[in-house]
Parts: C-alpha cells; structure tokens; sequence
C-alpha cells in the first residue's frame, strides 16, 4: 500500500479567530492550541474523541502565538503579541498562571524549554533572543539577551540532547547559540534561504536541522565537524526540497518516532515527506510520501508530531480549526 494521510478528527478550536500553533505534551496525551481570540485550549481524549478539557483566558491582551510545554509536562508557556510570556502550571486538571515574564519590546513569536527544563528560550519582533533560567522556587531570571538577527525573530528550537539553540528569521538566516563563559553566544550564522525563515526542527539525534521559508523551499543541514579556533560551530546544507509547496511553508515537523518529516504551508496543504534509506547520508534525498491539498480552508500555520502515537499529526490553520491525522506509511 501506498503511504497515506487521512483526516481522524476536526476539531473547531478557535472560531472567528485564526489558530496560530499547536503543542502536543510530553506524553502525547494533551494537545495545547492557540490563537488570534487570545486563549489557549488543551484538549484531550475521551473515549474516542479529542475534547476541549479547559481554556485559559485572561493570561494575555493579544493574540497568542505560541505555546511549549516543559520537559516534565507540569508547565505551559505561551508567546503573545502582548510582549509577555505567561509560565503556566498545571495543577491536577486545570492550570493556574504562575508569573508573566516581560522585557520585550514588542510581539513575543515563539517560546522553547531545553530538554533539562532548566532553561527557556523567548524571541520577538525586537529582534533580539532571551535565555531564561528556571530555579526550583519556579522563580524565571534573564540570563542572556542576544542580537544576532538584523530582523524580527520568528521562531527557536532546542537541540533535543544538548543546550544548543537555533533561531530563524525574518532576516533570512539561521542562527544556532551557545553557552561560552555564562554567556550565549551565536556560535554559527546559516545562510541559504532567499526569504524569511519561518520554522526550524531538529532530527531526533540533533545531528541536522531542518528548515523552512518564504522561499517555499525546506532545507536540511547538517553540523560538519570543522569547528574555528573560537569555537564556532560548521553547519552546511546538504539537501533542499523544492518544487513542492505552491506558497510560504509556515512549519514544519520532524518525528522521532518515524523521521517523517511533515510541512504546514500557505496553499493550504499538509505534505509528508520520508528519506531515502539507501542514500548517502551526506547527501539525503526525501521524497513526498502523502499530501492532502485542501488540508484546511486557509493557509496552514503548525504541523506537531505526537511524541508517542507513531504516525499521529497535528496540524492547525488560519480557519480557526484543529486536524487531527493518521500518517500510514507504506506496508
């Protein structure tokens, strides 16, 4: 059988209102959305069903752009346009807004914990990159503010093994960052893409990074081992897909469980792509294994991966709605 995409469940998540991302938790057994109507949702199964189990309101004044869990699964962070980043904490059922972290000067676009949980990553339209460390009082102090970007940063990500961070921007270019001396610093600039850089992914080893633009094109890079004398790190890119995507690839996701990667994309699809497991792993070939072209009504803006449920996609879209997948690879 051929590999195959189809829809399980839609779920109206945000009406009147566009859904901006989506985050599974750490078990694969809650999914967090938000949006344009300033709330976040966590929906979970009942029965066979995926249900709303609260909102959280009155956390921001604007649109929620992004929401992280931690590594425990206790918190919840959320990126808003208000300029602030709210640290919720789940508490049996329901969640209570621990603190609000402010400093940014203005939209707050994305928001990551490193695999310890003891750090948290918070970007913006400022252009700058906060590292936030975490205490045991869940007390959150700004350790590093970095300016590497020339424009708005639209997304982070965490290398899943390391305290090793990646930004993408709308300047064009990646950014990966690097604890020297109690400092971060940018320790590698990758340039390539001929447009803004919407979301990065890393593999499920960390040994290459995906990347997606404005350019609708997605690359793969990969950390080469000729580090400089200052310690920065090579990363080079050793395949792009192009050809595939009709509009700006929003998202994109990579599993861990599968290596399939998924893209959210302004024509309104949902693709899945595989690699080829016979190809030179220094020169990776993936091919399109299943699309569905009218995923959603509008342009789709996350693509999430369950980390437990093989095959299981999330994906959310300017239409305020929630698809739920099942990614059937070939048999």
């Amino acid at each position: 059988m051929k590999p195959s995409l189809t829809p399980v469940q839609k779920l109206v998540a945000h009406p009147d209102s566009r859904c901006w991302f989506v985050s599974w938790n750490p078990t694969g057994t809650l999914l967090a959305s938000c949006g344009g109507d300033k709330a976040i949702r966590i929906w979970g199964l009942e029965g066979d069903s995926w249900v709303c189990k609260t909102v959280l309101q009155d956390g921001h004044q604007r649109t929620v752009r992004k929401v992280a869990w931690s590594p425990c699964g206790k918190y919840l962070a959320s990126a808003s346009f208000d300029a602030t980043t709210c640290i919720w904490k789940k508490k049996n059922d329901d969640f209570e807004s621990l603190t609000v972290l402010e400093g940014h000067e203005n939209e707050v676009k994305c928001v990551a914990w490193a695999p310890s949980g003891n750090l948290l990553a918070t970007c913006s339209r400022d252009k700058s990159v906060w590292v936030w460390e975490v205490d045991e009082e869940d007390e959150y102090e700004c350790v590093t503010v970095v300016n590497s970007h020339t424009q708005d940063v639209k997304h982070i990500v965490w290398h899943p093994n390391q305290e090793l961070l990646a930004s993408a921007s709308y300047d064009n270019n990646i950014c990966i960052y690097k604890e020297e001396d109690d400092d971060w610093e940018c320790k590698a600039t990758l340039q390539g893409h001929t447009s803004t850089v919407w979301s990065l992914a890393f593999d499920p080893s960390g040994e290459r990074l995906a990347s997606c633009s404005d350019d609708r094109t997605v690359k793969i890079w990969k950390e080469s081992p000729n580090q400089s004398e200052q310690g920065d790190l090579s990363w080079k890119c050793v395949c792009t897909l192009s050809g595939f995507h009709g509009r700006t690839v929003y998202d994109i996701s990579w599993c861990r469980l599968t290596g399939a990667l998924a893209t959210a994309c302004g024509d309104d699809a949902v693709r899945v792509f595989m690699e080829d497991e016979t190809a030179d792993p220094e020169q990776p070939v993936f091919s399109l294994a299943a699309q569905v072209t009218r995923a959603h009504n509008q342009d789709v803006n996350c693509v999430s991966w369950n980390p437990k449920e093989a095959g299981l996609l999330a994906s959310c879209s300017d239409d305020g709605d929630i698809t739920i997948w099942r990614f059937q690879p070939e048999d």
